[in-house]
């Protein structure tokens, strides 16, 4: 294979079959140990070029990493590649070998005099941040922590696939938590079945067991805990002593030809011993990480196994089983995950809508087991967030660094229960925050393309799928040819935009020419993000409007609904009242439910909730925009009175990786309408709303402006002032108690001289 780079060439490392005495059992060794240096090149690589992308890493910038293995090597190898000085911070167990690579690479090799309070590790550490305040830039990777390093395995995951199809056992040692956890981590999202076996040492406090800093393995077990360990993942787990793990890395040379390491030699006595166990037919797969070039002086030196006494070791034949708190001296085996563990833990919400649908997903994550984390930069920008009982972390949230250094910083990986939002705006940043913490989430790419409205209309163009007429301009140059193209009125539109704002129906090119100069003129939406740059001059479709509410699933796309729209008098198409479920014919809802299911397939949505705006024609549904999260507007409210279903309870379910609950027939009708000011002013009061709540058939009369607010008539979403939900047999019904409700409101404006009725 040729390759531009020794960075490009980590990885695609042989999987061997093993010669075993079970019949029918196959047994494969991931050979990790054939990259330039060790497993660990993977590890350097993802979190290194992820760091350079993100811009943590700087171009030229120093890096530091603390490590006395492999580790060192892979950040060695791939920070000189890419033009950094590279430091590494070790301890007096470094083995010639590697020190001569790492100082053959050009590195700088600090090497701690003694142990501290949890022994090297601890020590180590202790210089490294010694050694970053003295270097300005300088990026430490921190393996134990990022999620890069479990991340960096997914290609590991992906190359078993590619070479096994089905795999039935996964084994792998445990030192930072990555290797064995990203691997499974993936693996699982195809095969939920799979066992997963991790190798740990005698003394290290991975799974409980006290420290003994003393013992002679490396490249597995820790004195500290690791922060990217999920010990959710792991089945069981196996603790060797000094002596057992250097007998079986013997055996693995002299039995399979394999000249490896510690953790490699870990490895395989514990995947003889589950073949010896196995049914036919059972594949098992194990990563072997390191080779046995270091080891030379020490596991392969019997003068140095006489000077450690290892003869002395107690050598079990096979484990012996015993529960977590044991302590054990020997190869011991303890399961971990006898039943499926009850929800829980930290589900992180990256900002929020503020319609109120995202601080009751903030309640219900808690009603589930989970402990809600709100990620916001902004926090008074949420009314009711004080009662919605979760904890909030200030940051920058448009900075996808930042981001993730909250996280990394605050949690461990084994806390997390997923990440989601209610806010259009921030759909993307949750999809790279999943795909970083390999968690259920929608690709990047799928989510970009809905997020932008410019790049849908293309996808959905490429899968043939109905949709207006249009052109994408970036230049107010552009926009006559576009208006002679999509005809006249049409609408112009930012790409990337949400809650109608600064879509305007235009009849003449001149008012098309205006309003696309006032978009291209916004350089950050409300959130402070940067636009696209892009406006969309696209036919104007004069039909009903309907969304589609939707969740994707184990690869089915299921429709929960169809609601039915009411939008403002144009020029603007701000929504002031929907009624869920919508009044259609069975051919018309099949029909828009197809094509609906068609786009959603097409933008590349694989998981969770859609919500896509169509219009209905003469001549069938036409795609509007596909929105990859939950309905705003209250919908999900109105879908739990029709139906029962609670759409937000399916969403968090969704994040957290558990599964959907069953779609459930309307048994009734649910609407609901926004209060709205006619004029412009300073909001003084919204009186009436203890009348309307009074109407039968209404549940909830909500004000969401605050006396003090400059209002006007609609020109998007954030113009609402409140709203009305009510529930009835009937659409007819349902329209009607709405519009009794909104009539005994009164909308009061400072310096009015009397009260005026709200106008709808």
């Amino acid at each position: 294979m040729k390759f531009d780079s020794v960075v490009d060439a980590i990885g695609r490392t042989p999987l061997v079959r093993l010669r075993t005495a079970a019949p029918g059992v196959e047994v494969y060794a991931k050979l990790e140990l054939q990259n330039l240096f060790a497993m660990k090149d993977r590890v350097a690589r993802s979190m290194l070029l992820e760091a350079r992308r993100t811009g943590v890493l700087r171009e030229g910038a120093p890096i530091v990493e603390s490590s006395s293995g492999t580790m060192a090597l892979g950040v060695a190898l791939v920070g000189t590649a890419l033009g950094h000085p590279v430091h590494i911070v070790t301890d007096p167990r470094i083995d010639a070998i590697t020190l001569a690579k790492l100082r053959a690479l050009g590195c700088e090799v600090h090497v701690v005099a003694a142990m501290t309070s949890h022994g090297w590790q601890s020590a180590r550490l202790e210089e490294l941040e010694r050694l970053m305040a003295g270097l300005p830039g300088a990026f430490w990777p921190q393996q134990y922590s990022n999620p890069d390093n479990p991340g960096a395995y997914r290609l590991l995951a992906e190359e078993i696939e590619d070479d096994l199809g089905a795999v039935d056992v996964l084994v792998g040692s445990v030192g930072s938590g990555g290797s064995l956890c990203g691997t499974a981590r993936a693996l699982r999202r195809t095969r939920p079945g799979l066992r997963v076996v991790g190798v740990d040492s005698v003394g290290s406090v991975l799974f409980g067991q006290p420290d003994v800093p003393g013992r002679l393995q490396s490249g597995l077990g820790n004195s500290l805990l690791p922060k990217n360990l999920d010990r959710r993942l792991v089945d069981e787990v196996h603790w060797l002593n000094d002596r057992e793990a250097f007998e079986s890395t013997r055996a693995l040379a002299r039995e399979q030809q394999v000249f490896g390491g510690n953790t490699s030699g870990s490895v395989y006595r514990v995947l003889m011993h589950l073949a010896a166990q196995a049914e036919p037919g059972t594949r098992i797969v194990g990563i072997l990480p390191d080779r046995g070039d270091r080891y030379a002086d020490t596991i392969y030196d019997d003068g140095f196994w006489e000077r450690k006494e290892l003869a002395a070791l107690e050598a079990r034949e096979a484990p012996d089983s015993v529960p977590l708190d044991r302590v054990v001296r020997g190869w011991s085996v303890a399961a971990l995950r006898e039943e499926p563990e009850p929800p829980g833990g930290h589900l992180l919400f990256v900002e929020s809508n503020t319609t109120g649908t995202g601080m009751l997903a903030l309640s219900v994550a808690r009603r589930l087991g989970f402990e809600p984390v709100l990620l916001t930069s902004s926090p008074d920008r949420y009314a009711g967030l004080d009662a919605a009982g979760c904890r909030v972390l200030v940051c920058d949230t448009n900075s996808q660094a930042e981001l993730r250094r909250t996280i990394q910083d605050t949690f461990r990986r084994d806390e997390l229960a997923g990440v989601t939002t209610t806010s259009d705006f921030y759909v993307p940043a949750v999809a790279g925050l999943t795909t970083w913490l390999g968690m259920p989430g929608n690709r990047a790419d799928a989510v970009a393309v809905c997020r932008d409205k410019a790049l849908l209309r293309e996808r959905l163009r490429e899968h043939g799928v109905a949709q207006p007429g249009f052109v994408a301009v970036t230049d107010a140059a552009e926009v006559p040819a576009a208006v002679a193209s999509v005809g006249l009125p049409c609408v112009v539109k930012p790409a990337d935009d949400s809650g109608s704002n600064n879509v305007l129906l235009c009849h003449t090119e001149e008012e098309a020419l205006a309003q696309a100069r006032a978009i291209l003129g916004i350089r950050f939406n409300m959130r402070g993000m940067p636009t696209s740059g892009t406006v969309l001059v696209e036919q104007y479709v004069d039909a009903p409007e309907f969304s589609v509410e939707m969740f994707t699933w184990d690869g089915e796309t299921r429709c929960v609904g169809i609601t039915g729209k009411s939008v403002t008098g144009l020029p603007h198409f701000v929504e002031y009242r929907h009624v869920f479920p919508a009044p259609l014919s069975p051919g018309d809802a099949a029909a828009v439910e197809d094509v609906v299911r068609r786009a959603v397939t097409a933008a590349g949505i694989t998981l969770g909730a859609t919500h896509t705006e169509v219009r209905l024609t003469d001549g069938g549904p036409v795609v509007i925009e596909i929105n990859p999260r939950l309905a705003g507007g209250m919908i999900p409210e109105l879908v739990q009175l029709a139906t029962g279903v609670q759409l937000l309870e399916q969403q968090v379910r969704v994040a957290a990786g558990l599964p959907l609950e069953p779609v459930r027939e309307s048994v009734r009708h649910a609407g609901i309408r926004f209060l709205l000011a006619d004029r412009p002013g300073k909001l003084a009061a919204l009186t009436g709303t203890d009348e309307a709540l009074a109407i039968a058939g209404v549940d909830r009369v909500t004000v969401t402006a605050r006396p003090g607010a400059e209002v006007r008539p609609p020109r998007n979403a954030y113009d609402r002032l409140g709203h009305v939900i009510a529930h009835g047999d009937t659409p007819e019904q349902v329209t009607k108690i709405l519009a009794e409700a909104v009539g005994r409101t009164t909308v009061v404006l400072e310096g009015d001289d009397a009260t005026e009725g709200h106008p709808q």
